[in-house]
């Protein structure tokens, strides 16, 4: 897609709602400008720690209450190719 839009008076260019609604841009985002054989402009993605961390122990909840399942002790896997670790 390919948009034409004007430069303000001291350089300001609004990017229409549409767009920044495609790309996940909100008031108050930073994005990146890279000047190459033009200007590229890219939201900067940050990620929330926390919401991070919580999905993580959530999973590990998750998978520690699978059956059968146990925790294998240092070296005990040693001898265990992956291929013969999914084998039925």
């Amino acid at each position: 897609m390919t948009l034409r839009l004007k430069v303000g008076r001291k350089g300001y260019i609004i990017l229409p709602k549409a767009v920044r609604e495609a790309v996940g841009i909100d008031e108050g985002d930073e994005v990146t400008v890279e000047i190459m054989d033009g200007i590229l402009l890219k939201p900067v993605r940050r990620f929330n720690r926390r919401k991070l961390e919580s999905a993580l122990k959530r999973h590990l909840d998750n998978i520690q209450r699978l059956p059968g399942l146990k925790e294998p002790k240092p070296g005990e896997l040693a001898a265990i190719y992956l291929e013969e670790e999914f084998e039925d």
